[in-house]
């Protein structure tokens, strides 16, 4: 049989009694004290206004915007029927089932509330929590390689998995395209241009280049991967992902150019 074997990853890192601790839980936990401990080390080397109480206050509204806004994502774009039926799932997090476009659309709202909180411009904080948003991506998609799930389209290409929820046919390991091109490669790509000082003083810029690079980046790996089971394509060869892209490239290229024609400049950088 054509394919590498899936291998074979417990979902659970260990228990203690009846609790476990989860990849998929601890993906988002390291995601955010990484976030949490760049976005500090902005603040001391820009000696930008933000104290410790108000980075605090940043990081639980962001916090709740990434769970809350993950899981009602998933629940209004792809689960409607499982909820429907069983509406106490939808608090059963450790099952897995979060969204990556609801997660963002949270983490907007979130940074819209905790800039009103700490008095500080919501572009401003939308571009730090866009600089390292992309390492959450990264382990998000890694636990989810890990759960076996969200696994890719049948293929012959050598790096296949043999996935065991796949029913063992070689699929692309799509979960490992989408940590690379979500997580590494946007990473890269926007903490090299956040070096350069005219990048730091248009507020909004990286807002919305992770906005595009984020959906041009997702409809491409969609193309490699399986349409969630209780949806199939939408239109034809559209997955639901595909289009959930499409708003965010369009408001991410209205953020890029608004930021670009303002004459408004961060003068904290």
């Amino acid at each position: 049989m054509t394919g590498l074997a899936y291998p074979e990853i417990s979902p659970i890192i260990f228990s203690v009694g009846p609790l476990a601790v989860r990849w998929y839980s601890m993906a988002y936990l390291f995601g955010i004290i990484a976030a949490w401990y760049l976005v500090l080390r902005n603040i001391r080397k820009y000696n930008l206004p933000i104290d410790k109480a108000a980075l605090e206050d940043l990081v639980f509204y962001l916090t709740l915007g990434v769970v809350f806004g993950g899981r009602l994502g998933y629940v209004l774009f792809y689960g409607q029927d499982i909820f429907w039926h069983n509406p106490l799932e939808i608090f059963a997090v450790w099952h897995g089932g979060m969204s990556f476009h609801g997660g963002i659309i949270g983490v907007i709202v979130a940074s819209y509330l905790a800039a009103r909180k700490i008095k500080y411009p919501f572009l401003s904080i939308t571009d730090l929590t866009a600089l390292y948003a992309p390492i959450g991506m990264f382990c998000g998609r890694l636990a989810n390689f890990a759960n076996d799930e969200l696994w890719g389209r049948i293929t012959n290409v050598p790096w296949a998995v043999r996935f065991p929820n796949g029913g063992y046919l070689p699929r692309h390991p799509s979960q490992l395209y989408e940590a690379l091109l979500e997580g590494v490669l946007l990473f890269i790509i926007l903490n090299i241009l956040w070096q350069k000082k005219w990048v730091r003083r248009h507020a909004g810029f990286t807002s919305g280049l992770f906005l595009t690079l984020y959906g041009f980046f997702r409809i491409f790996a969609e193309l490699f991967r399986e349409p969630d089971a209780q949806l199939g394509f939408i239109f034809k060869h559209i997955t639901m992902g595909q289009m959930l892209s499409v708003p965010f490239i369009v408001l991410g290229i209205y953020v890029l150019y608004t930021a670009t024609r303002s004459k408004k400049i961060n003068t904290d950088f």
